[in-house]
């Protein structure tokens, strides 16, 4: 089986359920492509020997954002997306004439080039929701557009998710499967994969007496440095009669020394972790707040948070869906813009809401903390709209049965 997916939200969704087509058939073959980006994701499947990641690849200008303005687009254009395209949709129908099944993740792209391929395909539709028309005020000429329609996703995409060939088309939640239902195409809702993978452990006794803030800026440079240095001066606003734990979650991307002028410039000084369960890469301190750095550290950190800042997209989502709200902050780009938060808050039921200043984003936040019934209310409203744990599992299962017959 072939994995197309195209973004790094929807990498993280494709490992999931790879995970779990791995556990539940060992001995099938399974294959990525990555349309955007290097997966890097895949990196320890691929060490481990069970998973082979295919190219061409290219990190692209946007970060697979293309469609947030005019200006990535043309940056993709002009970085050779076009070349990129054609040599992945080649590489696509030659796997798919090898005889691997297709599995399509993310929106329009994966889901033609899988259906051009001449394969039998399955598809995950992760980044559209009719939650983003539903909720809200609803008076754009987008949500009225969607509103004619009744479902976010547009006709064309109807079109390839009807065909013969299509297997399996699975949505992130009831509301927008239902939606295609009434266009003809057999959807299903069978569990959200963003949820699976996160611990959900007991807080660690050194942080017990702290309020707990997750901080995520990103991944790509330099916004993501930009996105740290604001976020962080909302956070260093608060007034606490406890300590404040800034718990910094980051992947590969900013490193270390990248933060560290900004934390500086700040006027943090570096200090020692409270505990070695917290397995930090850093600590730095300036009067109540202690800021804690750690590298893929999100899956373990997300669940001890009272709150978060970010300026994230799918670990915001995973953080809200485990029932902690969030503030988000708006920002030039390219990826974490105004139109993308908007969006991003109405999915989310308002449990993520953006800010236009650090100014707003340290008073909301200050009252997030301050008032427990507010943090549980918007919890609960994250919770429902991401849904539980366990849908990865569910795919699997369908994927081999509709697609390969087991």
């Amino acid at each position: 089986m072939l994995v197309v997916c195209n973004g790094h939200g929807e990498d993280l969704i494709a490992l999931r359920v790879l995970e779990q087509l791995h556990a539940q058939c060992p001995a099938l073959k399974l294959e990525v492509l990555p349309l955007v980006g290097q997966g890097r994701v895949f990196d320890d499947a691929i060490q481990n020997g069970w998973l082979q990641r295919i190219g061409p690849a290219a990190a692209l200008p946007s970060g697979g954002f293309s469609n947030q303005s005019i200006t990535g687009l043309l940056a993709d254009l002009k970085a050779g997306l076009p070349l990129l395209s054609w040599q992945q949709w080649r590489l696509i129908g030659k796997r798919a004439r090898a005889g691997l099944k297709l599995l399509a993740i993310g929106d329009l792209l994966p889901l033609l080039m899988a259906w051009s391929s001449g394969a039998r395909y399955g598809f995950i539709g992760t980044p559209k929701s009719d939650y983003t028309w539903c909720s809200g005020p609803g008076q754009s000429p987008s949500d009225r557009y969607h509103r004619l329609k009744g479902s976010e996703w547009d006709p064309w995409e109807w079109m390839l998710m009807r065909a013969a060939r299509c297997r399996l088309v699975a949505m992130r939640d009831g509301l927008t499967a239902r939606g295609l239902q009434r266009h003809g195409v057999r959807a299903l809702a069978p569990g959200n994969p963003m949820m699976d993978g996160l611990a959900n452990g007991d807080l660690p006794a050194s942080l017990g007496r702290c309020r707990r803030v997750l901080l995520l800026c990103g991944s790509r440079i330099p916004e993501a440095l930009r996105n740290f240095r604001r976020l962080l001066d909302g956070v260093s606003r608060l007034k606490a009669d406890q300590p404040i734990a800034v718990l910094v979650a980051v992947g590969s991307q900013p490193s270390l020394d990248q933060l560290e002028p900004i934390l500086r410039d700040q006027k943090f000084r570096r200090g020692l972790p409270p505990s070695d369960q917290l397995d930090a890469a850093a600590c730095w301190v300036k009067g109540p707040l202690l800021v804690l750095i750690g590298v893929k550290r999100f899956q373990t950190w997300a669940s001890w948070a009272e709150a978060g800042v970010a300026t994230a997209g799918t670990a915001t989502e995973q953080l809200v869906g485990l029932g902690i709200p969030a503030l988000s902050l708006p920002g030039p780009g390219p990826q974490f813009q105004w139109p993308f938060a908007r969006r991003q808050s109405r999915l989310l039921g308002g449990a993520v809401r953006p800010c236009s200043s650090t100014e707003e984003l340290h008073g909301r936040l200050q009252q997030l903390l301050d008032n427990p019934p507010l943090r549980e209310r918007l919890g609960r409203i994250g919770q429902r709209r991401m849904g539980p744990p366990g849908g990865s599992a569910r795919l699997a299962a369908l994927i081999l049965e509709r697609l390969h017959g087991y």
